[in-house]
């Protein structure tokens, strides 16, 4: 799908958004295929190239490229991959001393299950189709390990006690005119963005992008990640792009095949796009919004709303959701805000929260109630933009299970500028510290497993390592001469 210089307007072919119990629903012209529908299309030719893959741990798609004759001969054989994708890093290293994956384990194949839900064609990329796949050993046992398999035992755990979780995502980015070779080339710095002031709802700044999120709405629509909206947002250049609301499993695998999107569609247009935290200390930081709900899996009813309920309306088993989030807000920080970057987005008066309080429509809080009747729900705004989605769910479905399970009380309202109200709990102020949440939790033990808590703390240690043992510019600026 790349820029073209045609003058040719394309025709919306958006449909009409129903509301139904105050939420968006329509039927989807653009839905996804079936198995059927994949063999048809790659036998007639307008299918040649399908890409099978799983998530890593940073939430990044991995995997490999079928020819439409060798994926038509081997439709059930899945993705085999090296194990090590789910113990490297960012530079796609292998790291030492995970115990599900090492050299002295040989780095051997695991096996990628294709889950055939997921099936959908990627428009931006001409005669494609991708299958996302769950992580299993050789011998197909689940590797626990795996983002999308932490996700799913939360939703499973979720269903057994007659709630299915909902959630939706809101993700910004910056876009620049220089591509992502040039932005290399240049050591990101003196990047243009697309913008010069503050662009957030600024319709005329936003049309200077208008050509890149245009692609970017109707490319997800033909992928079957159907979108809400866009706009600009408050830095320079930055955007945001909102994804309808979806069963949680569905809606993380809309978010990673929308993030990795943005950024083929940039590359494939000569542009680049990042969705660091704070890709700079003088523009604000890039968020991830993560609305989330409960609701009946049998009678497909909100539950988080109640005609006699409390504050708000909330529902009593809101309330405890709620109290739980707040609760395992710091043990679970390191899934909302996995790097040493993350945490420089968390800055006063920035629209990134600094506080772990809740208050209804309040932008300064962590957690923000919005919505009303069977609409009610709770925005967390502690995510940054470069979260795992699989993770970042997961937590959030844990912490609220937590505290309906517990009965825990949801502490009073908080009313007025966090920012510079004192004594409030805080967000972790850097890694170290979500690190040494994490590793205290019994909670999260208990939720995810010693071997998932451990495998997350190790990479996030070495993740800090890395950083540690890394001559930084302000460290030049500030010494080479002075000292």
């Amino acid at each position: 799908m790349a820029r073209t210089g045609s003058t040719t307007r394309e025709r919306s072919t958006s449909t009409h958004a129903d509301r139904t119990n105050g939420q968006s629903r329509r039927q989807e012209k653009t839905a996804k295929l079936t198995l059927e529908e994949l063999v048809r299309q790659t036998k007639a030719g307008e299918v040649d190239t399908v890409i099978i893959a799983i998530a890593d741990l940073q939430g990044r798609l991995m995997g490999k490229r079928l020819t439409g004759p060798y994926f038509l001969d081997h439709v059930d054989e899945g993705l085999h991959a090296c194990d090590y994708l789910l113990a490297m890093d960012v530079d796609n290293e292998p790291l030492p001393g995970f115990k599900f994956s090492n050299w002295g384990t040989g780095y051997g194949d695991m096996h990628g299950h294709p889950d055939l839900s997921t099936i959908r064609r990627l428009p931006w990329l001409e005669k494609t189709a991708l299958i996302l796949c769950d992580v299993e050993t050789m011998d197909g046992k689940a590797v626990d390990v795996a983002p999308r398999q932490i996700l799913r035992k939360q939703v499973e755990r979720a269903r057994k006690l007659g709630f299915n979780p909902k959630t939706g995502s809101e993700l910004e980015f910056y876009l620049f005119k220089d591509s992502f070779d040039q932005a290399a080339e240049k050591d990101y710095r003196n990047l243009q963005p697309y913008g010069r002031y503050i662009e957030d709802y600024h319709i005329l700044q936003g049309t200077k992008a208008e050509w890149f999120n245009r692609l970017v709405r109707n490319g997800m629509e033909g992928a079957a990640v159907p979108v809400e909206n866009s706009k600009g947002e408050w830095g320079f250049g930055q955007q945001e792009i909102n994804l309808r609301f979806a069963e949680s499993l569905e809606m993380a695998d809309r978010h990673v095949v929308y993030k990795n999107g943005v950024k083929e569609i940039a590359a494939l247009n000569q542009v680049a796009v990042t969705f660091m935290a704070k890709w700079t200390m003088a523009q604000a930081g890039s968020s991830f919004h993560l609305h989330s709900s409960l609701w009946d899996t049998k009678s497909d009813k909100a539950l988080f709303h109640s005609a006699n309920g409390g504050p708000h309306g909330m529902s009593t088993l809101f309330q405890h959701y709620l109290a739980g989030l707040i609760a395992l807000a710091r043990d679970f920080s390191l899934f909302y805000a996995p790097f040493v970057n993350s945490y420089k987005r968390y800055q006063a008066s920035s629209f990134a929260p600094t506080s772990i309080v809740w208050s209804y429509d309040n932008r300064t809080c962590g957690f923000r109630i919005i919505g009303h009747g069977p609409s009610l729900r709770v925005e967390c705004r502690i995510p940054g933009a470069d979260a795992n989605p699989y993770l970042a769910f997961a937590a959030t479905i844990a912490a609220g299970l937590h505290g309906i399970e517990n009965k825990l009380a949801l502490p009073p309202e908080f009313r007025g500028d966090a920012y510079t109200t004192k004594d409030l709990p805080r967000v972790p102020g850097n890694l170290t510290e979500a690190i040494d949440a994490l590793a205290k939790s019994q909670v999260a033990r208990q939720a995810f497993g010693d071997d998932v808590v451990e495998h997350y703390l190790h990479s996030a240690r070495l993740e800090r390592q890395s950083f540690d043992s890394a001559v930084t510019d302000w460290e030049l600026r500030r010494n080479f001469e002075r000292i």
